[in-house]
């Protein structure tokens, strides 16, 4: 990429998703630019992430409280709770398939967007929005299943396969499976997917300090934030934080 030029373009300002009364911009890499699976490989290492189409990366003028997260894979132990989670879940099973419209995929998605996030923007999707959101033609994208032994559809975790990691995109699941913690399971089962494949990062998007909505990030550890000086620890991060 270095002898290349990527045409960037930066959105109109928006509502932020996290911070009430705060406008939100981001820098969105060029949709028509040839080879762009590649491109979004090294873009993950720079801290871009996906949907749908567009692959872009905040840039607020007044806020940069948005910082990209990644899982070390080959250092991740699960903690006694992951474990837990792993022994609670031991009859699901895992596929996977191609990223794809079906009704089942849909109506878990609505359940999931009408249980957990009522009147958020996305409650009340149309089968457009799953496709548009979810996937595109170009993005290197699979569905990760988990279902129960009778086949019942419990848990899709959207992820991408790139050269750089796997990315966990986003994850839709039944809602009325609360005690399963099937959100944290979704993201053991991908690290367990990368080492599998030999990928050295699960790609989290993006974490914000203290948000209620990102908490659970810091519990995979090693986490690695990306800073000015490049990808450090979040430990070594907040050590220097406090300096």
């Amino acid at each position: 990429m270095k002898s290349e030029t990527v045409r960037l373009f930066q959105t109109l300002p928006h509502p932020c998703g996290y911070f009430s009364g705060r406008t939100a911009q981001n820098l969105v890499i060029d949709p028509a630019a040839p080879d762009l699976p590649r491109i979004y490989a090294h873009a993950l290492t720079r801290g871009y992430r996906r949907a749908g189409g567009h692959v872009y990366h905040p840039q607020c003028p007044q806020c940069s409280a948005c910082v990209p997260a990644r899982i070390a894979v080959a250092g991740f132990r699960p903690d006694r709770s992951q474990r837990r989670c792993l022994k609670r879940n031991e009859d699901l099973t895992l596929t996977i398939a191609p990223a794809r419209y079906t009704h089942e995929y849909f109506n878990l998605y609505r359940r999931y967007l009408d249980a957990r996030h009522a009147e958020g923007g996305m409650d009340n999707p149309d089968p457009q929005d799953f496709s548009r959101f979810l996937f595109t033609p170009w993005s290197p994208t699979c569905f990760v299943e988990l279902r129960n032994r009778d086949g019942d559809l419990y848990a899709v975790a959207v992820t991408d396969v790139a050269a750089s990691g796997l990315s966990a995109v986003y994850t839709f699941y039944e809602p009325q499976q609360g005690a399963r913690s099937l959100g944290t399971l979704a993201i053991l089962r991908q690290i367990e997917l990368a080492r599998e494949r030999g990928m050295p990062h699960l790609y989290l998007g993006y974490w914000i300090a203290a948000h209620p909505k990102m908490d659970y990030k810091v519990r995979f550890r090693p986490l690695e934030l990306l800073g000015p000086g490049g990808w450090k620890l979040a430990e070594t991060l907040a050590a220097t934080a406090r300096e």
